[in-house]
């Protein structure tokens, strides 16, 4: 029954022409696009330019992730030998 109603063409003399209220919507949805561009552009502008901690605490100096590769091995003492 419903597959009968869908499968019909449409015809008449209304078919192929679009409404004002189709236009409208197309109309409002691009003005409101518009605005959410523009206040994502100033929220934006108000974050700072790097989220680096500027004056790390003594527990958080060494806090660079849990990438093993990032921690630096003690270096080996110096000797009177190296120095020439």
């Amino acid at each position: 029954m419903i597959i009968s109603i869908l499968a019909q063409q449409p015809t008449g003399p209304e078919f192929g022409k679009s409404s004002p209220v189709g236009l409208v919507i197309i109309v409002a949805l691009l003005v409101g696009t518009a605005l959410l561009i523009w206040s994502m552009n100033k929220q934006i502008k108000k974050l700072p330019e790097t989220f680096e901690k500027e004056d790390p605490g003594p527990d958080q100096e060494l806090d660079e992730g849990t990438d093993r590769g990032a921690v630096r091995e003690p270096e080996a003492p110096r000797t009177k030998s190296d120095e020439n």
